[in-house]
């Protein structure tokens, strides 16, 4: 499991699976998102603007998983 550090108090999942690679572009994570493939928590999230906090987890089905953490 690999860390996404926090550059303010939250981040948007579109912006975390952007961040870490999971989309080339925030098009594409958004629609990663909005098609079921993202889980936070455990728990399949199809919102991207989601706010993910410290110690939150999220990654793509099948994929590695992160945790968001302070910086």
């Amino acid at each position: 499991m690999a860390d996404l550090p926090l550059r303010s108090d939250h981040i948007t999942l579109a912006q975390a699976v952007k961040a870490v690679g999971l989309a080339g572009s925030g098009a594409q994570a958004k629609h990663l998102v909005r098609g079921g493939a993202v889980s936070v928590n455990g728990a399949v999230e199809t919102q991207p603007g989601r706010k993910l906090v410290a110690g939150d987890r999220f990654g793509v089905s099948g994929g590695a998983e992160y945790t968001v953490s302070r910086a």
